[in-house]
């Protein structure tokens, strides 16, 4: 077996796109209670409150929903140029000089057309005075607002075929493959992959649709089970529309709530789930009796959850 590719730290950030900016801006403030570090442009930068970097959310007016661009940033410098070099024989790319909050960066699509950019140098968070936690292993303390989200935990992107996009990122990028949905046909239904030891840093899952580069959701990790069940009360309070959940996985063991923020892309909020210490894991692969209807116990997932992505 080669050996395993691991210049990539983790998932960095993530840009999503909102033709309503304001109303976004105020659900993902004061309903999910992240905090705004940082305006530029059409843009604001975001984070939770245990999220170690300056930003990890930059949400971004635009005429549809969307997804901006994922950030993944690399163990060092020189792991970043080895992945560049690396990217620039299978795909096109080009550097930039960085955005809030992270230094250069080489920013490339994935085979279904995702925009995505890998990097190296990013600030951590400095909070100020009023802000700052006792505990001085905390980036800042709990803002008591809102749901209150921990930290950046996973995105999800449809995509016309899991496949190549699966392959591409193994390749290229040294990401392993944690689960999967396989049909006894062969066909490839969606492929949960990670290069931490988090059940998953990304999922790819076919389009029901036939569409390419959509995005499914973007999560954010709450701590445990009840954080999920307030947040329930706190979004329909706020008329926020839950498109199923609470309920549990089946992949991936999580607990789990969807819903819609005002621009109309997915959200998940996530907690529970595993960890994945073993250097020889073997990738969980279920077929499509095994995955039922989507999920362990709880409401059958909707038609919406196959065909709904952004942009609609």
């Amino acid at each position: 077996m080669a050996e395993p590719i691991r210049d990539i730290a983790h998932l960095g950030h993530v840009e999503i796109l909102t033709p309503k900016p304001e109303e976004s801006l105020h659900f993902f403030n004061q309903v999910l209670g992240m905090e705004p570090v940082h305006t530029e442009g059409d843009s604001v930068f975001l984070r939770g409150w245990g999220d170690h970097a300056a930003a990890t959310l930059k949400l971004t007016a635009s005429k549809d929903a969307g997804l901006g661009h994922v950030g993944w940033r690399a163990w060092s410098p020189e792991a970043l140029e080895r992945r560049v070099e690396v990217l620039q024989t299978a795909t096109e790319g080009a550097w930039i000089p960085g955005d809030f909050g992270h230094g250069k960066a080489w920013c490339f699509a994935d085979p279904d057309g995702h925009p995505m950019e890998v990097y190296y140098e990013e600030d951590p968070y400095s909070p100020p005075p009023e802000l700052a936690s006792r505990l001085k292993n905390q980036p800042m303390r709990y803002p008591a607002r809102g749901v209150g989200v921990n930290r950046l935990d996973h995105v999800n992107l449809l995509c016309s075929d899991p496949s190549p996009n699966r392959v591409f990122l193994e390749d290229h990028l040294g990401f392993r493959l944690r689960e999967q949905i396989k049909f006894a046909d062969g066909t490839e239904i969606g492929s949960w992959m990670s290069v931490t030891q988090l059940v998953h840093d990304i999922a790819y899952v076919r389009d029901a649709t036939g569409k390419k580069g959509r995005l499914h959701h973007a999560a954010f990790w709450l701590d445990n089970r009840e954080d999920i069940l307030r947040a329930a009360d706190i979004l329909v309070e706020n008329d926020i529309f839950i498109e199923t959940g609470p309920a549990k996985h089946a992949i991936t063991q999580a607990f789990f709530l969807y819903f819609y923020e005002p621009g109309g892309n997915r959200i998940e909020l996530f907690s529970g789930g595993y960890l994945i210490f073993a250097p020889d894991w073997q990738p969980v692969t279920w077929d499509e009796v095994e995955r039922g209807n989507g999920v362990h116990w709880g409401g059958a997932l909707p038609e919406s959850f196959r065909t709904y992505g952004t942009p609609s």
